[in-house]
């Protein structure tokens, strides 16, 4: 393959976008698409399923339940973008070799830095855009579900109750059974069974519905009756009433620390080393963008006969190496083992120069020492 444009490519003035790149660009956009969404929902659906259950036990309301959905699928989708390019850019350069578009390009005198210039105009904005995703919107997203869901284990007592079943709610002292729940939530043949010590009490009642007032939550209770006592004795009281109202006590929720919901600026202040681990791995989505997109230049070359996944398998290698570097260093940096900018700059200059080596592999030790030189002294002067 060429290395560089003819000679008139350089004496002759360049349109700032040309039909090459626009072509590589929508096909790589359109191809990360696909695979982020498929990536997402896979991951997003694994990760929901501790959430059902949660839902299912009463923890969690069904309007927190759709929001917490979405918040999850804002930080899959964030952590997943820099796989997802990856994916994506050797499955559309992968294409253009087995169709042979790619030595078109190269007769027309295209090499390595035409196809990186296509490439890099999707990847740059990207990778800014995942600066912002990362640093800010994800450490949100963690901190609103945390507080989502520390709300709704205060007043979980009561929630879940299905008809046509009995509920169970703090471990089994508190049951509930509904016989049907009207559209409007209203509860109709209510049976209670509530243990406070050694007492207790049972209400029937022909219907209720929650009610939030003033001064906290109530099930209110309509045309029923209350028994009240100790099981053994025969002291009970019993009451009739036409409306009977219990408030339901606002639990303590569990105290819960989540890193990953800590604003960057603070990480980017503390000098614990959990701290800077967790800033390492934010800084890596958009970092590992950049690295994975320049291997898969090289590295998406493969035979005319090879298909279009000929080197996907070394591809995902590649990827799954570099996440379990990322996770080693940054248990490292926990340990003290390393410091936090020597953990991160390790792995990513392998990657960087795995990305030499593939170059290298593909045009030659010469070609890319040359290269080297030509940016070096372009810098330089």
């Amino acid at each position: 393959m060429a290395t560089d444009w003819p000679g008139g490519y350089k004496t002759r003035r360049r349109q700032a976008i040309i039909v090459l790149d626009r072509m590589i660009a929508t096909d790589i956009l359109q191809t990360l698409f696909s695979v982020w969404l498929v990536v997402v929902i896979i991951i997003v659906s694994r990760k929901f399923i501790k959430v059902l259950e949660q839902a299912v036990e009463g923890q969690i309301s069904n309007e927190t339940l759709m929001k917490i959905f979405g918040l999850k699928t804002l930080v899959a989708g964030i952590e997943f973008l820099p796989a997802a390019l990856f994916m994506a850019i050797l499955m559309v350069l992968g294409r253009m070799y087995r169709d042979q578009e790619m030595s078109a390009i190269s007769s027309a005198g295209g090499g390595s830095g035409t196809i990186y210039r296509a490439v890099f105009l999707v990847v740059f904005p990207l990778s800014m855009l995942a600066v912002g995703l990362s640093l800010y919107s994800s450490p949100w997203a963690e901190d609103r579900m945390e507080h989502l869901m520390s709300q709704d284990e205060q007043s979980s007592d009561v929630r879940g109750v299905a008809e046509g079943k009995f509920s169970e709610y703090s471990q089994g002292d508190l049951v509930f059974y509904v016989e049907k729940i009207s559209d409007d939530k209203e509860m109709h043949s209510v049976f209670v069974q509530q243990k406070q010590g050694t007492d207790l009490g049972i209400i029937n009642a022909e219907s209720a519905r929650l009610k939030d007032l003033s001064d906290g939550r109530y099930v209110v209770f309509k045309d029923g009756e209350r028994v009240q006592g100790q099981p053994g004795r025969q002291d009970f009281i019993i009451e009739q009433f036409a409306e009977y109202g219990v408030r339901i006590e606002e639990r303590e929720a569990s105290i819960r620390f989540n890193r990953a919901a800590v604003k960057t600026e603070v990480l980017w202040h503390s000098p614990i080393s959990h701290d800077q681990a967790e800033l390492q791995r934010r800084i890596s989505i958009p970092l590992g963008m950049l690295l994975l997109s320049f291997l898969a230049v090289p590295l998406a070359q493969i035979s005319p006969r090879g298909g279009v996944y000929g080197n996907m398998m070394v591809g995902f290698l590649i990827y799954f190496s570099y996440g379990n570097l990322i996770r080693t260093s940054q248990a490292w940096i926990v340990k003290g083992t390393v410091s936090a900018g020597m953990g991160g700059f390790g792995v990513n200059f392998l990657m960087l120069l795995i990305g030499m080596v593939l170059l290298a592999r593909l045009y030659g030790w010469q070609w890319l020492v040359v290269r080297i030189k030509e940016k070096v002294f372009k810098w330089a002067y």
